[in-house]
């Protein structure tokens, strides 16, 4: 059943001319209430830690991706599809009730990464990124004049994302994924050698922050040998960058004497790094197993599923069972939660592991000391079935992840478009 939850829109600016109505939709009265879940109606169905709580602050908003809320509690959620011409929304709760009454639309470019930073809202495009200029609430001055700080990333349709992330010394980090699974030579089995995509592809990207109309060339290779890590962030505790990379796909279809169809669904591990300047995780040349706990050699460069490589390729700092999607990254730093949380990454995944029959979860990764514990499932049953023995379709699937300025841990879903806010009250 439908019911109304949100309030009448108003403007967030005065609009001038066509051009400016143009630029920046606001939706009307039909739009906001046409959400098939209640806003701030608790979630039942999402399984959480004692003391937890989840709820449902929007819903039925198109396919949103990365999440970043102001100090004001502005929420800014990027789409990876247009939505009516407009792909970045600002959701508000203007009397502080815990309902969201106003949401505005701006921006006419899909997308995955956005993030604040040093009074800029940074948002990324498939092929590049903008910066807004914010007030002292870290509210965007002029959501019509964006600045663009880079353009011409590799955009050939396949994992496409460009997540971002800064560090605090003035640097964007800008993930360009592999258009390609595995770097085979087309209709073989055989791996490019040297694989001639990661020039421009299949790492991380360091660029300057304040630094405007960059190119791909005024940036510098920071990490190599990622097929795609969606999910990047900066840890403030250890000052580096860590990202989670979506491991390569079937092994079977060409090496079908080295894995068996059960053994290429459960392989290779997503793994997480931490990350330097110069520091390469070994794609396509190696892969990572979880199981065996060891860097192997990929079949397209003379594996067969037990040689080890990749001597001198990164170890991950944790590792996950194949195909979970990890799709967000980021550190807690509130003080909301319990101690332990403290510090610790929050990993989003964007589907499900054959191994465990599980997925579409939020996890967490303890660190003590600057080193990763043993991984946890946080946040459990975005899917609203059981993926042991389904008994209907998934419901969400988690994409992006942002802390409040309460401590609060927001959550998207990219199927469905809804905003959940996990918060956390001792019993």
């Amino acid at each position: 059943m439908q019911r109304t939850f949100f309030k009448t829109a108003t403007l967030f600016t005065a609009v001038a001319g066509i051009s400016g109505l143009l630029a920046m939709r606001e939706l009307d009265r039909s739009e906001l209430t046409a959400g098939k879940v209640v806003a701030n109606e608790k979630e039942n169905k999402i399984k959480l830690p004692v003391g937890f709580s989840a709820t449902v602050l929007a819903s039925d908003l198109g396919p949103t991706r990365h999440i970043a809320v102001g100090k004001s509690g502005d929420i800014y959620v990027k789409l990876s599809k247009l939505k009516e011409g407009k792909g970045i929304y600002i959701l508000r709760d203007k009397n502080n009730d815990g309902v969201i009454d106003e949401k505005k639309m701006f921006g006419d470019y899909p997308g995955t990464g956005i993030y604040i930073k040093d009074g800029y809202l940074y948002s990324s495009s498939n092929t590049g990124v903008y910066r807004y200029k914010l007030n002292e609430k870290e509210e965007i001055i002029d959501t019509e004049k964006p600045e663009k700080s880079l353009d011409g990333l590799v955009d050939k349709g396949r994992d496409n994302a460009k997540p971002i992330t800064l560090d605090k010394e003035g640097n964007l980090y800008v993930t360009v994924g592999s258009y390609s699974d595995n770097c085979r030579v087309a209709g073989s089995g055989k791996g490019m050698s040297p694989c001639s995509i990661l020039d421009s592809a299949g790492g991380i990207w360091k660029f300057k922050a304040d630094k405007l109309n960059q190119t791909f060339a005024d940036g510098k290779l920071y990490s190599t040998g990622l097929k795609n890590a969606v999910g990047i962030d900066w840890d403030t505790k250890t000052n580096s960058l860590f990202a989670t990379q979506h491991g390569r796909g079937k092994f079977d279809d060409f090496y079908p004497q080295y894995y068996t169809p059960k053994q290429s669904a459960e392989l290779p591990a997503e793994t997480m790094y931490q990350l330097k300047g110069g520091d390469d995780a070994g794609w396509p040349y190696i892969y990572y197993d979880h199981i065996q706990k060891k860097k192997i050699l990929a079949p397209e460069y003379g594996g067969d599923g037990k040689k080890t490589g990749g001597e001198k390729a990164l170890d991950p700092v944790a590792a996950f069972p194949a195909h979970l999607g990890p799709n967000a990254l980021m550190f807690y730093t509130g003080n909301m939660f319990p101690a332990r949380y403290k510090n610790g990454a929050f990993i989003a995944f964007h589907s499900q592991s054959a191994e465990l029959h599980k997925g579409y979860m939020v996890a967490f990764v303890p660190f003590v000391n600057g080193k990763a514990g043993k991984w946890e499932i946080f946040a459990d049953n975005f899917a609203g079935t059981d993926l042991a023995k389904p008994t209907g379709p998934i419901e969400h699937r988690p994409c992006g992840l942002a802390q409040g300025p309460d401590g609060a841990l927001y959550v998207t879903d990219d199927l469905n478009g809804t905003i959940f806010k996990i918060n956390y009250k001792k019993k």
